[in-house]
């Protein structure tokens, strides 16, 4: 027995020796298969597809208004009597899933036009559903556009109170859902909104309605320009004691977990490009993954462009990529439509 694990070994050797001979003067080319576009097409790995992007839009309360967000270029709010053209053209791209996001002209202490059945987000839905049956509607479910006070829930003195506030903000997705909504999509971050909306939810019979849930939402910088679109800066302070603190590695992880546990549909990672890190960590989780690419991402991409300082199409397409790689399936972009309208002529393969 010695002998033979004696002999195996000096054979193992002649053949390491020999292997090392043959490749000694060799180098792995790896770039035999980035040679063409043909073969650069068919040994990728990582695909995009329009159905995977979302499209935000703004609905306006009021009349005759289109107007372009100064820091979104690109970008406009819509009254219902001009949203039709919009909804034509995201139509004639092959945009699919709208989320909705809506400006009231009321404001006040509880953001009570939120969950008015006539707001102008339960408006906007009963339109799109009535006139355009083929769009997925999602609608952001949280009180910022509708407080007076710009915070995402209930004060108490400069407090916002969590376990009131996701009271008020089931209240607004059930509202939604009666108006047609698709799929909520709560964004406030108060503790147990997901199962307060489930909750309520089946409650009222809309137990097949998913939850697109803002599970790990940062207190980020890269949300300026929402707020000038939505009229939705806080009028003090800011929302760190609510949102994610960027300097975390680990409270992600019980955010996702504990709207998995609460009854979540889908789990979604906001801002993106600056946690690509966070959306690998939490890719392989049960339910489809969301990015959104904020408003911040894209205006910089926009004013970078707007100088000739970069390729935006180049760039956009390099950022949407890194999103799929990552892991994320869906991705929620202002960019959707552009990149919907290069495909269409031709100057973007997806």
């Amino acid at each position: 027995m010695v002998k033979s694990d004696s002999m195996k070994k000096e054979v193992n050797k002649f053949i390491y020796f020999y292997r090392f001979l043959a490749t000694a003067n060799m180098f792995t080319r790896t770039r035999r298969l980035r040679n063409s576009k043909l073969l650069r097409e068919i040994v990728r790995n990582v695909r995009l597809s329009i159905d995977e992007l979302i499209y935000p839009i703004f609905v306006e309360e009021g009349e005759n208004i289109r107007e372009e967000i100064s820091s979104m270029p690109g970008q406009f709010r819509f009254s219902l009597d001009r949203l039709a053209p919009e909804l034509d053209e995201l139509k004639s791209l092959g945009i699919k899933t709208l989320l909705v996001f809506g400006i009231p002209k009321h404001k006040d202490p509880i953001g009570s036009e939120a969950y008015n059945p006539n707001g102008i987000v339960q408006q906007a839905v009963r339109f799109i559903k009535k006139n355009y049956p083929n769009f997925l509607v999602i609608t952001d479910v949280c009180m910022c556009e509708y407080t007076s006070h710009g915070h995402c829930g209930i004060l108490e003195g400069c407090d916002v109170q969590n376990d009131s506030t996701i009271k008020y903000i089931a209240q607004i997705a059930v509202s939604h859902v009666e108006a047609g909504a698709d799929i909520v999509a709560p964004s406030d971050m108060m503790d147990g909104r997901i199962l307060a909306i489930r909750e309520a939810l089946d409650e009222k019979g809309f137990i097949n309605t998913p939850i697109m849930a803002y599970s790990v939402k940062y207190a980020s910088n890269y949300y300026g320009p929402f707020r000038d679109a939505a009229d939705s800066a806080p009028s003090f302070g800011d929302r760190k004691t609510y949102q994610m603190d960027y300097r975390s590695s680990k409270e992600y992880y019980r955010e996702v977990e504990a709207d998995i546990e609460e009854g979540a549909d889908f789990i979604m990672v906001k801002p993106a490009l600056a946690y690509l890190d966070v959306i690998k960590a939490v890719e392989n989780i049960s339910l489809p993954l969301v990015a959104y690419n904020v408003s911040g991402e894209y205006s910089m991409v926009k004013a970078a462009a707007l100088n000739g300082w970069i390729n935006e199409q180049g760039i956009v397409m390099e950022n949407m990529y890194a999103l799929k790689r990552a892991g994320v399936e869906l991705i929620i972009t202002y960019h959707a439509k552009d990149i919907a309208t290069w495909v269409k002529n031709g100057e973007v393969t997806l």
